[in-house]
């Protein structure tokens, strides 16, 4: 039988396996397709239901095609009845504060490419979900050679029921045919290949698979009680498990590479440090799942809140407490041994712990974090053996202002920043046919801000020695800069109001930028005072 009806976190996996789009990207794209072009319905949704007195909107939606594909779909459902009142579709008791996402029956013509993506995915499963199951011829075949049997499946595709509206057709060419024998017929071993094999790792998670595991999270729980709880909930909601994703991104517990999602070397030492605290409760769904079920006793009356609320703020006093006490010298936990000679005696090895890379035949050591980044063991290795990493990205300044810059061992055998190349263009001269000139420096008024790899930057501070310090990254907080505000920037010393910059907490602002005393930093536009209300006189009596 077809699947069931969109809700958030099925499209958002659906789409991030299809399409590799991210969660917060599916959701934002979904988001304006009902805000801006009404083209479907509210997508923060848990339910992949409609409520029963639906039928007749849907037939009508199912009109209202303009794509001509959708339209012949959507039209042999209706010719042939088979959008019905069936409870795979229409259930009241399956449908929460917003039911399913689906069509609303406006134009789709003028979506951009992406927004016809997802609105077609959701188009052509309103369609699918009405349309009969699809039937398949299935064989299973035994050859037995020398008395050993091996097994050969076949599957072809007898009547294609809802996947016609996917485009598969009955004896096309996804069928896996086998080759027709009679029963007795003897075959012909042409050949024979012994493969040997290993078990793999379970593969990391993409954000369709974590998504999927969000949603079934309460599955862990051993708890019967605790796991009913937790049953239709999950971790996070339909609308903020994707916030949640990005939240883990941006302050640099995870990251993505590619399609798959990795924790990150601050992500392991989060948690390895709950676990030496005895506070790995917060590491786990029963926590959820024990909330869930107290607030499910709140609602039914059978809790009061006070005697809840006193928990949480016990709760949360034992971990601050815990933590307040830590000294953490020692942390228990899976550490990394690097495979790369000591800087200062050349021997080694250098064994990671909880807050260091130490040798263990001398007494050289360097911290993990540096500028609020802390290393990974593959940079570490780099470091090492070649005297210098990067440019990396994730430093943080004193101010809070994220860069990048290439790190290199000093005579001291400790790590350093390397800003003779400026980080962002590390090692980088000027090519004056190349790099193309924007104007005067503004600080130095001797060399031309040239466009580099990474960043705006006057040709004196880039090449050695160093005479400038004027440099502008191409990305700031998220947010690219174009060479024309740059231009700008540099000329009249202010840019024009730019949006779409990304704070530290992960929220959409707008500033200019601006130069002063030699630096550039944001200006904020000012705020607009709040008309006051008038407040009309009162009304005299009659007499």
């Amino acid at each position: 039988v077809s699947p069931l009806l969109y809700d958030l976190t099925t499209l958002q996996r659906e789409a991030n396996n299809r399409f590799g789009l991210h969660a917060r990207r599916t959701l934002q794209l979904a988001q304006a397709l009902y805000e801006k072009h009404k083209v479907l319905t509210y997508p923060r949704t848990d339910s992949r239901y409609l409520p029963e007195d639906n039928l007749g909107q849907v037939r009508k939606v199912m009109s209202s095609f303009d794509d001509p594909t959708l339209a012949r779909h959507a039209q042999k459902a209706l010719s042939n009845d088979w959008v019905k009142p069936t409870k795979r579709v229409f259930n009241n008791a399956r449908v929460s504060d917003h039911h399913a996402i689906v069509p609303t029956g406006a134009s789709s013509a003028h979506l951009d490419e992406f927004e016809r993506k997802i609105f077609d995915m959701v188009a052509r499963r309103t369609i699918a979900v009405f349309y009969p199951a699809a039937q398949f011829e299935v064989t299973t075949r035994v050859t037995r050679v020398e008395g050993e049997p091996f097994k050969t499946d076949g599957k072809i595709i007898v009547d294609p029921g809802w996947l016609a509206v996917y485009g598969k057709e009955a004896g096309g060419e996804d069928n896996q045919a086998v080759v027709p024998v009679s029963a007795d017929e003897s075959a012909r071993v042409l050949g024979i290949e012994i493969r040997e094999n290993e078990t793999k790792p379970p593969a990391r998670f993409t954000e369709a698979t974590l998504l999927s595991a969000m949603e079934g999270a309460g599955k862990l729980i051993e708890d019967e009680e605790l796991r009913e709880a937790m049953r239709e909930r999950g971790l996070g909601t339909p609308a903020t498990r994707s916030q949640i994703i990005e939240g883990l991104i941006h302050d640099g517990y995870i990251e993505r590479k590619g399609k798959e999602l990795i924790v990150t070397a601050k992500g392991l030492s989060l948690i390895t440090l709950l676990r030496n605290l005895e506070t790995d409760v917060l590491c786990t769904p029963e926590l959820t799942g024990e909330w869930e079920a107290r607030l499910k006793q709140m609602a039914q009356g059978k809790l009061n809140r006070q005697h809840f609320m006193e928990d949480i703020r016990g709760l949360t006093y034992d971990i601050v407490e815990k933590v307040r006490s830590f000294r953490g010298e020692t942390i228990e936990g899976e550490y990394a041994t690097i495979d790369a000679k000591c800087p200062n005696c050349g021997g080694g090895p250098i064994k990671e712990d909880y807050k260091t890379f130490r040798c263990q035949n001398c007494d050289w050591l360097m911290w993990k974090t540096m500028a609020s980044r802390q290393f990974e063991p593959e940079e570490v290795h780099e470091l090492l053996a070649k005297g210098k990493v990067g440019p990396l990205q994730g430093f943080r300044s004193k101010i809070g202002r994220p860069f990048e810059a290439l790190v290199k061992l000093g005579e001291d055998k400790k790590p350093l920043f390397d800003f003779g190349g400026n980080g962002l263009d590390a090692e980088q001269r000027v090519d004056k046919d190349k790099h193309e000139a924007l104007g005067l420096c503004p600080i130095c008024q001797k060399g031309q801000v040239h466009v580099l790899t990474r960043s705006f930057a006057c040709e004196n501070a880039v090449h050695t020695p160093t005479t400038c310090s004027f440099r502008v990254s191409k990305t700031i907080l998220h947010r690219e800069i174009p060479k024309e505000q740059v231009q700008k920037l540099i000329t009249t010393g202010k840019t024009d109001l730019l949006h779409k910059f990304i704070s530290k907490k992960g929220r959409p602002f707008s500033a200019y930028l601006k130069l002063e005393n030699g630096k550039v930093g944001f200006e904020f536009e000012a705020k607009k005072p709040k008309s006051k209300k008038k407040i009309a006189a009162p009304k005299a009596a009659a007499a």
